[in-house]
């Protein structure tokens, strides 16, 4: 699963340097439309300078007309990536050739072996198959149609979309329990696993977004919208129910959702698990009482650091929900003012809270 996740985030960053919007791309279509092919080398690594023979030195600002005339000669193109410049063109590599490749064409097995050689960003462009390929480490990418990538992205946010629409019906009906004092660990890793969901395809729709570049702005828009608060809150969730001494944070706790896989996310007792508490019966159906984080959390203009105190000053949310204007005072950074209004934020809370279950 780690190898996952470094390689969605190798993969992503290689997306962005090409993506639709920069030069790069724009001399890379460029190529591409005119059909002649290119290898295109993006740093100039000592272990990149040790396989180039030949070429010419160009050393010259990059421009995507520039690229384009260098790449009707038949060697590679050597890009310096901080500045942005041409090094060379027309050069020729010679990588270890003992580094094992798929691709069968000279030019696509050789982007594949100088990408594993050295670890940098090789683009190869096909002359006959009219496809941009990628290659960095071991990944191996070909860039697809806008058009294509596109409806991919659009389906993915339909699909954040009823997924939001569930785990806002998971955290509206764990509002109503912890109001009534009835929740239990099966409603808490309900909206965990929800979550952690959620989260995942975001993680899938920004590699469409990379992609997709400037092309992809209004998909962005959305999935800010939609997932608006969605990570905050699962740590709330978690603050409020986990049962470690110290040992371990919420962030501990959501990282290791993240590297689960498909398997472990879908059995609710993994969530139980890492929240710190026992599992010998398999019983997922036991009372929990929430600390109050997520809810507090709800109310306008309280401090982070006076909800703590709160939470340190009784014993769990029911104690701070029946608390008086002179318990709530008598706690660090609470007047009477702002005990006043947190009686009354708890209050429009719960009334929200019944008017929903109602709905």
């Amino acid at each position: 699963m780690e190898k996952d996740k470094i390689y969605e985030k190798n993969l992503i960053e290689a997306l962005k340097i090409v993506a639709p919007g920069t030069d790069l791309r724009r001399g890379l279509d460029n190529v591409l439309r005119a059909g002649t092919g290119g290898l295109i080398v993006l740093g100039n690594s000592p272990e990149v300078m040790k396989i180039v023979e030949g070429g010419f030195k160009i050393n010259c600002p990059f421009s995507a007309a520039n690229l384009y005339e260098l790449a009707k000669m038949d060697g590679a193109i050597i890009l310096e990536r901080e500045n942005m410049k041409i090094l060379y063109a027309n050069a020729q590599l010679v990588p270890d050739f003992s580094i094992p490749s798929s691709e069968t064409g000279i030019r696509h097995r050789t982007a594949e072996m100088v990408a594993r050689q050295t670890g940098e960003l090789v683009i190869s462009i096909s002359q006959r198959r009219n496809v941009i390929s990628l290659y960095k480490g071991n990944i191996r990418y070909a860039l697809q149609d806008i058009s294509v990538i596109l409806s991919k992205a659009n389906q993915a946010i339909q699909t954040l979309d009823k997924y939001r629409t569930v785990l806002n019906k998971t955290l509206n009906m764990l509002n109503s329990l912890e109001f009534d004092d009835l929740v239990t660990i099966f409603d808490v890793v309900k909206v965990l696993q929800r979550t952690e969901m959620v989260m995942r395809i975001v993680k899938e729709i920004e590699k469409y977004t990379s992609e997709l570049g400037t092309e992809g702005r209004l998909i962005n828009m959305q999935v800010e919208e939609l997932v608006s608060n969605v990570e905050e809150e699962g740590i709330h969730v978690i603050n409020d129910y986990m049962n470690h001494d110290g040992d371990k944070t919420a962030e501990d706790i959501t990282r290791s959702f993240k590297n689960w896989d498909s398997e472990d996310l879908l059995d609710l007792a993994n969530y139980v698990k890492e929240l710190g508490y026992n599992m010998s019966n398999n019983n997922i159906d036991f009372s929990v009482s929430p600390r109050g984080y997520r809810l507090l959390n709800k109310i306008p203009r309280l401090p982070s650091q006076v909800i703590i105190n709160l939470i340190n000053s009784f014993s769990d949310f029911q104690e701070i929900l029946s608390a008086t204007i002179e318990q709530l005072d008598d706690v660090e950074g609470i007047g009477e003012v702002r005990a006043f209004k947190i009686k009354e934020g708890l209050r429009r809370l719960k009334e929200h809270v019944f008017l929903e279950r109602h709905i």
